[in-house]
């Protein structure tokens, strides 16, 4: 991925679903402006998910993903509905897609059903209206017996297209635009709200064999651009030199966001009337739900001997000598507990099966998850009964540094502070 390109994990996920030859990848190429899917008439032409990234102005960058047509009963067309269901837990907005050629039975009618338990935004669209016999009004009287069949709220917004002629195409993608702005109004940024014009940042940046030649990591890339959008001003520096930083300053920045590996350093150099925290709880809270995660870390030290701790990536690479997952937290948490602990270790796009068997997760800071996908994964911890806290919530809790890294958030205290309840 290009350092300009925005990460997959920042772009509202658009998934597109319906039956085979319902005109999905049709839809995707005419929504892009080109060939981004392949089409043809054979049945079964996409299997596994097609992600597309584009920009859809005003909203911004967003990334679609074409899905297998979910009518392929056969034991591979079962393993590709599978996966193209598995996108839901990402999923910000739907596409649901009506064939005239078909109109509606008890697939899409179940397809609805999962739609409104899973995904924040749906829209149904009836593709090839350039089919329907007649002019605008037998398509309006087509487009309402849809709805009514499938039994929709007035509220579902609906779009007759022609992924052909491109007819509806313009008003459908102002429409996901217009809903998109709406939805990410209000919802926390990185840091940007955190920081008022003109103030400044210090950004703690270790160079070490983990980090990647000629470039910052994507958490570090992301978490400047947002200061610059707030109209701030970033400083990065080395855990070596914070010291010397902060006295050269000439002022006193309102933020340092130190890499999580090097807390223990980052707060000893920094003066306590100045709010600290890191790039990973930076993400948690963006992307998560801060107070389950903080009574995950309260949950370290309750860890009884023989437990089974599940430490999950959400993506894969290459792991060296010391790598983070692997070695140095499956360390850290020895030291604290003090006990023999069963770690395991997951990573890529889902979680491992029956979860309700481990006593803890340790999550990565998701930076390639979209916030849907990572709150999914928050859910299905909590409905498996399972205690879950991110990489730097806890490392700051090993390494001594806990309250002052969530001090600046205030429900993030109240959970810390509630009284744990005893039964004895």
């Amino acid at each position: 991925m290009s350092m300009n390109h925005t990460p997959r994990g920042q772009r509202p996920h658009i998934a597109v679903f319906g039956r085979c030859n319902a005109g999905k990848s049709s839809l995707i190429n005419a929504i892009c402006g080109h060939t981004a899917a392949i089409v043809s008439p054979v049945s079964g032409t996409t299997t596994d998910p097609v992600y597309q990234a584009m920009e859809l102005l005003p909203a911004g960058p967003v990334v679609f993903i074409d899905t297998a047509g979910l009518d392929d009963h056969s034991v591979l067309g079962n393993e590709r509905s599978r996966a193209a269901l598995s996108i839901l837990q990402k999923t910000d907005m739907a596409l649901l897609v009506i064939d005239p050629d078909y109109g509606v039975d008890m697939l899409e009618q179940d397809l609805m059903d999962r739609l409104k338990a899973a995904v924040p935004h749906i829209m149904l669209v009836i593709n090839k209206v350039d089919r329907i016999d007649g002019g605008p009004t037998e398509t309006q009287q087509y487009c309402d017996s849809i709805v009514r069949e499938l039994g929709a709220s007035s509220e579902l917004e609906l779009h007759a297209v022609s992924s052909l002629t491109h007819s509806g195409i313009v008003k459908l993608k102002q429409a996901m635009a217009v809903r998109l702005a709406a939805q990410e109004e209000g919802r926390f940024r990185l840091v940007g709200d955190l920081l008022q014009p003109g103030e400044l940042a210090v950004l703690v940046v270790p160079i070490d064999k983990a980090a990647p030649k000629g470039r910052l990591i994507l958490p570090q890339q992301q978490v400047i651009r947002d200061i610059l959008e707030c109209d701030a001003t970033a400083v990065m520096t080395k855990e070596h030199e914070l010291a010397h930083t902060l006295a050269s300053l000439g002022r006193r920045p309102s933020l340092v966001i130190t890499d999580s590996q090097v807390f223990m350093k980052a707060a000893a150099d920094t003066p306590l009337d100045v709010p600290l925290t890191s790039f990973s709880i930076l993400f948690a809270r963006a992307k998560g739900h801060l107070p389950q995660l903080v009574k995950g870390v309260r949950s370290v030290s309750a860890l009884k001997e023989g437990d089974r701790v599940l430490v999950a990536e959400a993506c894969t690479h290459h792991r060296q000598c010391d790598d983070i997952g692997t070695v140095k937290i499956p360390r850290w948490l020895r030291e604290r507990c003090g006990k023999k602990l069963c770690i395991e270790h997951a990573s890529g796009g889902e979680l491992p099966p029956s979860l309700d068997s481990f006593s803890l997760i340790i999550h990565c800071g998701a930076c390639m998850l979209n916030r849907q996908a990572m709150l999914h994964r928050l859910a299905v911890a909590a409905a498996a009964g399972v205690p879950i806290v991110n990489y730097g919530m806890f490392i700051a809790y090993v390494q001594g540094v806990f309250p002052r890294a969530i001090d600046m958030f205030p429900e993030a205290r109240l959970a810390w502070d509630e009284p744990v309840f005893n039964p004895q």
